[in-house]
């Protein structure tokens, strides 16, 4: 399928403006060039308005997900061991300006921004009198959104960057200034409020394929985490206290629906499910770039257990600190990581078809980890658990950047309020929901280290661990990252981060390009 774009360089950050581009997959509106068909006559109907958001869920995050997101978040945070020379700067602290992959990341968020700002911009004068006005909004609201979850990555990866509503505006002046951290968050806030008020409302149910794009649940869960990071506890509980009350969430396993499991949250089957707050949507069209990538990355590389036609596999594997921090009677161990022994009735192995039984920790491959990561990990195509694999051995998983889970322990954190523990009714049946949910014991109170752990335990491999780190007290994320042995199976390795290993360098080619980078940040004009 076609992808149209128009392209506008910019020298400075190299920030493409994707005027209304589309996805490439079959879901997708095909669009013809803008050259030949009037944008009115073009956006003339609801379905075609609502297509304008589907490469924004996709495509756009391609880069970011595909190696740069687990080098950093969890190689970074210690949950991740490789040492595959592309991604594995992140384990020593030793990346930089340099780094490729650190670039590719770079450039997908603002990607993303630059096409979040062209829908902003300019989707509300090129539709016909035929869209209903609510549809429109929606897909605005969509924009803002997805430009709010750039904006929050970026300012907790590097700090101070440029805010950029309009991307022609810098066309002929590309050299820019960076803005204020505080004025980020100020900008993400206010574009998630905006999304708030101008998405459809949902209740997640068990038709998941009308679950795939956000809801005001979603912009005010995002929220409710900005709010937490900012030790802004009130706002932050209140929020999210707004999305529980609403009823749209529901965990996977959790009292409501009892017949599914926490290991059902990563099969292609449960895409969409009633716990996904967002998830990046992939679908696989023959073009690199189109799916999901996690299969062969996080599994055993021994190619009988990867996908059928990949040969390469395991860049990524469970660090040696995160393999000791479940519980035996943790449920969400063998769902979030392979040891040798475990047997996974639904991953199946080339050429027999029989089931993984994970071989023992000398045959695992990979990076000598002696264990393999199970998230994300599906194995060789079988029919719905799978979904379709392309020809670079990718697959249509859903990734998720947040969920329900997610934002309960969101919720039980601010309702803690910075303080170091509690007994909080509510924040206990948050907290005891995502515990018994992994077949745990309720608790009578929970502590601030009770939530940074049950976080990490949790959302292992899902990117959130390196951005709780960067939450708490400077010296304790430091002490914590010191004592992770961050080696492989025979030798263990330690390494010590300092202050500014927590805030990445920006790209040197665009520091080139653009050097008021790293001049002072300029407080940002608010329209």
């Amino acid at each position: 399928m076609k992808k149209f774009l128009k392209i506008y360089k910019w020298s400075g950050l190299s920030f493409l403006v994707l005027l209304l581009s589309a996805s490439c997959s079959e879901d997708f509106t095909n669009r013809p060039s803008e050259d030949s068909i009037s944008l009115d006559a073009y956006y003339s109907s609801n379905d075609q308005v609502t297509a304008a958001t589907n490469g924004l869920y996709s495509r756009t995050w391609f880069q970011f997900n595909n190696k740069f997101f687990y080098a950093v978040a969890e190689v970074g945070s210690g949950n991740m061991y490789t040492n595959s020379s592309d991604v594995n700067a992140m384990r020593t602290f030793a990346l930089n300006g340099s780094d490729p992959e650190l670039n590719n990341g770079w450039q997908a968020l603002w990607a993303n921004i630059a096409q979040s700002n062209a829908i902003i911009n300019f989707l509300e004068t090129r539709v016909g009198p035929n869209v209903d006005a609510a549809v429109l909004q929606n897909t605005i609201g969509e924009a803002h959104f997805m430009r709010a979850t750039a904006y929050f990555y970026l300012v907790r990866l590097w700090g101070a960057v440029p805010i950029i509503e309009n991307n022609l505006d810098y066309v002929s002046t590309p050299a820019i200034n960076t803005n204020p951290v505080e004025d980020i968050y100020k900008f993400i806030e206010s574009d998630y409020l905006t999304a708030a008020d101008k998405l459809f409302a949902k209740v997640r149910g068990a038709n998941y394929a009308n679950n795939g794009h956000v809801s005001k649940g979603s912009a005010r869960a995002m929220l409710a985490k900005v709010y937490l990071t900012n030790k802004e506890y009130a706002k932050s509980k209140a929020m999210a206290e707004l999305v529980i009350n609403s009823g749209e969430f529901k965990l996977l396993g959790g009292t409501e629906l009892p017949n599914k499991s926490f290991g059902d949250l990563f099969s292609y089957s449960n895409n969409n499910n009633e716990e996904s707050i967002f998830a990046l949507q992939w679908k696989g069209d023959g073009q690199y770039g189109s799916a999901n990538n996690c299969n062969t990355q996080f599994g055993i590389s021994t190619s009988d257990v990867s996908t059928s036609n990949a040969t390469y596999g395991g860049v990524f594997a469970p660090s040696q600190d995160v393999l000791n921090i479940f519980s035996s009677a943790d449920l969400r161990r063998k769902a979030t990581i392979m040891l040798p022994g475990d047997e996974y009735p639904n991953v199946k192995i080339a050429p027999s078809g029989g089931i993984l039984i994970v071989p023992e920790a000398d045959e695992i491959g990979g990076q000598g980890a002696g264990a393999a990561i199970k998230k994300y990990c599906l194995g060789v195509v079988n029919g719905n658990v799978t979904g379709p694999v392309d020809t670079w051995g990718m697959m249509d998983n859903n990734t998720y950047i947040m969920r329900y889970a997610d934002l309960l322990l969101v919720h039980a954190e601010a309702t803690m309020g910075g303080g170091a523990n509690t007994s909080d009714g509510g924040a206990l049946k948050s907290y005891n929901a995502v515990l018994n949910r992994a077949g745990l014991p309720s608790v009578a109170s929970i502590t601030a280290d009770d939530i940074l752990k049950q976080r990490r335990l949790e959302l292992c491999f899902e990117g959130d661990y390196w951005f709780d780190l960067g939450r708490i007290e400077r010296s304790k994320a430091i002490a914590i990252m010191t004592a992770q042995n961050r080696g492989d199976k025979d030798s263990a390795e330690y390494f010590t981060p300092d202050q500014n290993d927590f805030l990445l360098s920006y790209p040197d080619n665009d520091v080139a390009k653009n050097p008021k980078l790293l001049d002072p940040p300029v407080p940002y004009e608010f329209k």
